[in-house]
């Protein structure tokens, strides 16, 4: 009796160290999996800038067939190449066009400064703000962002990702769709299927809010600054066109360039500039661009704007782009994974109470 209660408590002692072992493992492999994602998460960022992009192509090839009746490919090749073409274009015109505006304000800069400095320092409220910009402070602000602009491989080297992940998907979406249901059980094919599809019409509800978006604020500025008389007003409207597709912040970033441009003017050109540059985009991004989004997709502001500022964080600039058709995605997943079968759930539930 001695011997066989000493073995069941060897026993107890094994499968509780057994259990502790176990609990180890879990616990390794679940951090060695956040660590590989985390490491990841970056690239899987420009996987989904590269399946928007396919979005954008797919969205234009569609659109030349409709108005057009080419077949399929010939579309999709002038929706492709077009969009190069046309992108390679504006960059090279803006950038000749800002070249001599910026030669100019390499010469009239340092003096608009020194006179801006001398300005604030008769003020005590100057002489705090020109403290914040010296020393330490200057240096921890440059070097925050150029933490929020580092990419993984460097900006040319994403776009160079992106592109190419792009047109891989434009060419053969197919292929890749049809892995992705690979990977789903047969009995959930229809559904994953079904989700697919629903994440494919919020991506390009949002892609579309976004172009109207950078269209209008183009229109906008391009118009206020030409009444203005300011110089390369095209092109600063253009590149502010370009930069909405950082939310928020895009707008802001690109008033950047033309309020030191208009300080080579004036500098009441400069304040008229900066006026209209917040006023544009407190115009679009508080009255138009949420209308737009409630009509092409419905997210909440506050979970958009809680989203920008995580993936800010997490990621950077690019975290910024893709947080809210990030947040899309995930407002499906939740919606068809999560609240469908709890709502699903509670109507059985109450079914069985009435037969009952």
């Amino acid at each position: 009796m001695a011997t066989n209660k000493n073995q069941s408590q060897e026993k107890a002692t094994l499968s509780y160290t057994e259990k502790v072992w176990q609990t180890v493992g879990i616990v390794a492999l679940l951090v060695v999996t956040i660590l590989i994602v985390r490491v990841a998460f970056d690239i899987l960022l420009m996987v989904l800038a590269g399946s928007l992009m396919a979005v954008y192509f797919h969205g234009l090839g569609d659109a030349i067939q409709r108005r057009t009746k080419l077949k399929r490919m010939p579309a999709m090749l002038i929706s492709t190449i077009g969009t190069l073409i046309l992108l390679g274009t504006l960059f090279w015109f803006m950038g000749t066009k800002i070249q001599q505006q910026v030669a100019e304000l390499s010469n009239t800069l340092p003096h608009t400064i020194n006179n801006a400095k001398a300005k604030l320092s008769q003020t005590a409220a100057g002489q705090k703000v020109l403290e914040s910009l010296s020393g330490d402070n200057s240096q921890k602000l440059m070097s925050t962002v150029q933490g929020f602009f580092s990419t993984t491989f460097g900006v040319l080297g994403d776009m160079y990702v992106i592109l190419f992940l792009g047109i891989f998907f434009t060419s053969n979406p197919s292929l890749y769709k049809d892995g992705i249901l690979i990977l789903v059980p047969r009995s959930k094919k229809a559904i994953g299927k079904h989700i697919m599809d629903r994440i494919s019409l919020s991506l390009k509800g949002w892609l579309k809010g976004t172009l109207f978006s950078m269209l209008l604020i183009t229109i906008l500025l391009g118009t206020a600054l030409s009444i203005v008389g300011m110089p390369v007003a095209l092109i600063l409207a253009l590149i502010t066109g370009l930069l909405e597709i950082v939310p928020s912040l895009g707008s802001f970033i690109a008033m950047i360039p033309g309020v030191l441009l208009a300080l080579t003017v004036s500098t009441n050109m400069a304040i008229l500039v900066a006026i209209i540059y917040i006023v544009a985009q407190t115009i679009v991004a508080n009255i138009i661009t949420p209308l737009i989004q409630k009509k092409m997709i419905n997210l909440p502001p506050a979970l958009t704007l809680i989203s920008q500022l995580i993936m800010g964080t997490a990621s950077g600039a690019l975290g910024v782009i893709l947080a809210v058709p990030l947040l899309a995605i995930l407002i499906v997943l939740v919606d068809e994974l999560y609240v469908k079968k709890i709502a699903h759930n509670d109507d059985v539930e109450l079914d069985k109470k009435l037969l009952d």
